[in-house]
């Protein structure tokens, strides 16, 4: 098969940045309906804050649903950017390189879209004051335990990092974009890109900020999902939510909902903004192969979890087991969340050319998702159904319309961010595109892979 020709320095500027100074007719088509999606999930929450939480299925003793299932699904999908930027970038793995910058921002829209989530669970969002202990003269303490004092910690500071990480990235993409733009973008990328001349110095403070940034993030990728999942750890009078494996069981959960969000949106961007030279079927391979890894391992705490709970061989840990597994309507639920998240994407994922065919992963990497919400849905539900221990305290939970505009809505939320985004700034970064170029060159006539300095644009 013969070779192919490595890209030069301009036709990468060209190419990437296509996009951002051009503009289709089918993103204005794709940010209007998604407007419209985005502004009728805001028309929900309105009305749900003027009329109360009674509009939707909420009831005792079932208080947490469908906006806590999102609000774990989103933190869950931001973990993709430190998974792919942090530790590939510290492993020095080559096939991360067109998905750094997706999954950074990905994290970025989706970690906004979790805060939001228990804001609107609280019906009456302008109440949030209450639990921030700024006025003490008011001899109110807020429970340190509550997780509306953990969850705002921890996304807060995973939310500023990520933004940190995203914009050293950016840097050398801003002075690129700033000599290529005018009027009003070149005064914008100009101040953005901080005086960013391409010295070698720079590259140098530049690379080891990434270096740095990233070490230091790694331990808020474990500690952020962590407090998730201590979120429902720490209640014990809610069956099957008081697991020691909780914590790495959401972790692991989360890479793998993450990097298939990564893979449906880097299908996505090779189709829409023509960038099959860059996002390559071997990168899909290098993805589909840490997925099936990752997979396995979320499948063992997935047993472990499971197991835990019947091991003790308490009525109520088995009557909870027993209501997933075999009652209506969460068998059928549980059987569709066990073969879309794990069972038909870890089998294909183990095929070579199932990984290297792009429709086939965009669809799978869906079907990863679709298990893993109803997977948070399968814990949070069932358990609340029993929560009170008295059978005539014991209720049923089924979505209404406002709930379903308003998680529906915050799909659409991300998906817009991400186009916006694209609109003002490449998704795939041109300095690891040049990189990379460089780097296949001097593989190709034999020279040794050494670390390149990317030539000043």
């Amino acid at each position: 098969m013969q070779e192919r020709v490595p890209l030069t320095e301009t036709e990468v500027n060209r190419d990437l940045l296509r996009p951002v100074f051009t503009t289709p007719l089918w993103w204005w088509a794709a940010v209007s309906f998604l407007g419209l999606v985005v502004a009728a999930g805001v028309g929900a929450v309105v009305y749900m804050a003027v009329r109360g939480l009674g509009v939707t299925g909420y009831n005792r003793p079932i208080m947490w649903s469908f906006f806590l299932v999102n609000f774990v699904f989103w933190v869950g999908i931001s973990h993709a950017g430190i998974m792919l930027s942090a530790i590939l970038r510290l492993t020095q793995a080559e096939w991360r390189r067109p998905a750094t910058r997706a999954a950074e921002v990905l994290t970025i829209f989706s970690l906004g879209t979790a805060a939001m989530m228990p804001l609107v669970h609280l019906g009456r969002m302008w109440r949030i004051y209450w639990v921030f202990p700024y006025d003490f003269g008011r001899g109110i303490w807020p429970d340190i335990r509550s997780p509306i004092i953990w969850d705002p910690s921890a996304i807060g500071t995973y939310l500023t990092s990520t933004i940190l990480f995203v914009y050293v990235a950016l840097l050398p993409d801003f002075s690129i974009m700033r000599d290529r733009a005018t009027g009003w973008r070149h005064s914008f990328y100009g101040f953005l890109s901080m005086g960013w001349r391409g010295t070698q110095r720079q590259w140098h403070l530049q690379a080891t900020a990434g270096i740095l940034l990233s070490a230091i993030i790694l331990p808020i990728f474990v500690s952020v999902h962590s407090i998730v999942s201590w979120d429902f750890g720490m209640i014990v009078a809610v069956e099957g939510w008081h697991a020691t494996v909780f914590a790495p069981y959401f972790v692991i959960g989360a890479v793998w909902s993450g990097v298939a969000g990564v893979v449906t949106m880097m299908a996505v961007m090779r189709w829409a903004f023509k960038a099959e030279k860059y996002i390559r079927p071997e990168h899909f391979d290098g993805l589909g192969k840490l997925l099936a890894v990752v997979g396995i391992g979320w499948f063992f705490f997935t047993v472990l979890e499971i197991v835990f709970s019947l091991y003790s061989r308490e009525s109520a840990e088995v009557a909870f087991r027993h209501l997933q597994l075999y009652e209506w309507p969460f068998n059928m639920l549980f059987i569709l969340f066990f073969l879309t998240g794990f069972v038909f994407p870890v089998t294909l994922f183990m095929l070579r050319n199932v990984r290297r065919n792009i429709a086939a992963m965009f669809w799978i990497s869906i079907f990863v998702n679709i298990g893993m919400w109803l997977e948070r849905f399968m814990i949070i539900i069932p358990g609340l159904m029993r929560k009170q221990g008295l059978t005539f305290s014991w209720g049923a939970y089924s979505p209404g319309a406002v709930e379903i505009l308003i998680v529906t809505g915050t799909f659409a939320l991300v998906i817009l961010g991400l186009l916006i985004f694209s609109k003002f700034f490449p998704l795939i970064p041109l300095s690891d595109a040049k990189e990379g170029e460089v780097l296949r060159d001097e593989i190709q006539v034999g020279k040794v892979k050494v670390p390149a300095i990317i030539r000043e644009a």
